[in-house]
């Protein structure tokens, strides 16, 4: 079974961009799926994250935000 990578994202944010972006450079050779939330206009999910996105979880669990950092993000996978 796959892990899952879900990232919290607001729409037009460039630092969001730059994590999709990564992960999806990483996806084929970690073996990940990738899901996309958007917080713009959930309040849970904008109290929850407000300014920190984007907000990255792996397999529901928080890991990072702001940027991925790739060394990290392949040891969390592996």
């Amino acid at each position: 079974m796959s892990k899952v990578v879900s990232i919290y994202s607001r729409r037009g944010c460039h630092l969001c961009e730059m994590a999709m972006d990564t992960a999806r450079a990483l996806q084929s050779e970690l073996g990940y799926q990738i899901e996309e939330i958007f917080i713009d206009g959930d309040d849970a999910l904008t109290s929850a994250y407000g300014e920190q996105v984007p907000v990255i979880h792996i397999d529901g669990k928080p890991h990072d935000f702001f940027r991925i950092n790739e060394e990290r993000f392949r040891a969390a996978l592996v």
